[in-house]
């Protein structure tokens, strides 16, 4: 029998922000001491977060939290911040390098599951699902006439992707079974996906101009934020539809809001907002041609649960001491390691 393998004197401490499901944090307790915000649906208050990552080796965190210098100030023994996403722009990644603390995310887990809401937004939006599902519970509806809640046809129409990444491409790939002519605009071509898939390379203001459809899978950057503003959307056609299923602020919704009213496009499909959660009061929810989700183009769940899992694995390697397998900023590994092999700290 093999001698049991000895536990450090001290395990890593950890915050959770949130309750996850119990396979990561099964995986988490097996190799640290962990508290854990424990509700579903709050996000933890901002005062609790400081004063729990004071002592904190590792944070898994969501989009909800924010990871700035104020925090990070205050988590002197702070090592990684796990995200449970792929987008990080809740997280100052420069700031994080800064101070050696490592950053990480969840690729490739939600890639398909993503590009099922998006096509599905997309499809809703077209043929007025939930217009149509209302008509039904107002009772209004009386009978068959030639125009009711006509919308728009999908097959063969024109695509047009913003962010040709993994999901941009997995939204492609669906648009081939309807014979969709595929547009995209990326920072890079992608040969690949123009072989595999039939889409084109065009600039932006081609795409936007020529799609029936216009999608945006693009990160929030500086460079991205209000991608879509007033300009962008008057030189969309207007019978076009757009599916926002990146991230909020990459949409001007107050712009949006005119295009929709003063028809220089037909209608918007959008998971993520400017601003979330958003009420029932939100300008967006009041028109009829806007088909409105609640930020879940991940939420299935195998893949909510495998994001926990890829996330808790990424932070478990980063407080023992092991490069994490999905690090954002390999910047931050390097420096932690080159303080550590000279005894200096990092800070």
């Amino acid at each position: 029998m093999p001698p049991p393998v000895s536990q450090p004197a001290t395990r890593p401490k950890v915050y959770v922000a949130r309750r996850i499901p119990e396979e990561a944090l099964q995986i988490l307790e097996a190799h640290c001491d962990c508290r854990v915000f424990a509700h579903e649906d709050t996000p933890v208050p901002r005062e609790t977060l400081l004063q729990e990552l004071g002592g904190a080796d590792g944070a898994f965190v969501l989009l909800t939290e924010r990871i700035d210098d104020e925090l990070l100030a205050a988590a002197p023994r702070l090592k990684i911040v796990a995200n449970m996403a792929v987008g990080y722009d809740n997280i100052d990644v420069e700031a994080c390098t800064r101070r050696g603390v490592l950053v990480t995310n969840t690729p490739g887990v939600l890639t398909e599951t993503t590009a099922d809401l998006t096509w599905a937004l997309l499809m809703a939006t077209a043929r007025r699902l939930v217009e149509a599902q209302k008509v039904i519970e107002r009772g209004q509806w009386r009978t068959w006439s030639p125009m009711f809640l006509t919308g728009q046809d999908v097959y063969g129409r024109t695509l047009g992707i913003i962010g040709a990444g993994r999901i941009g491409g997995a939204v492609a790939r669906r648009a081939r079974g309807f014979a969709m002519t595929i547009l995209y605009h990326n920072r890079r071509r992608r040969p690949d996906l123009e072989a595999e898939t039939g889409a084109r390379y065009v600039g932006f203001h081609e795409l936007l101009e020529q799609s029936d459809f216009v999608v945006t899978l693009v990160p929030l950057t500086a460079e991205t934020h209000h991608l879509i503003n007033e300009d962008a959307l008057r030189r969309m056609k207007p019978n076009a539809i757009l599916i926002n299923a990146a991230r909020g602020p990459v949409v001007d919704e107050k712009a949006l809001y005119k295009a929709l009213t003063e028809g220089w496009i037909w209608a918007a499909g959008l998971d993520v907002w400017e601003k979330e959660p958003i009420g029932p009061d939100h300008p967006l929810l009041g028109l009829p041609n806007v088909v409105a989700l609640p930020h879940i183009g991940s939420a299935s769940i195998a893949t909510r649960t495998r994001m926990a899992v890829v996330a808790a694995e990424n932070l478990v390697a980063g407080v023992t001491g092991r490069r994490p397998p999905n690090l954002v900023n390999p910047e931050a590994w390097e420096r932690r390691r080159g303080a550590e092999g000279g005894g200096g700290q990092v800070g």
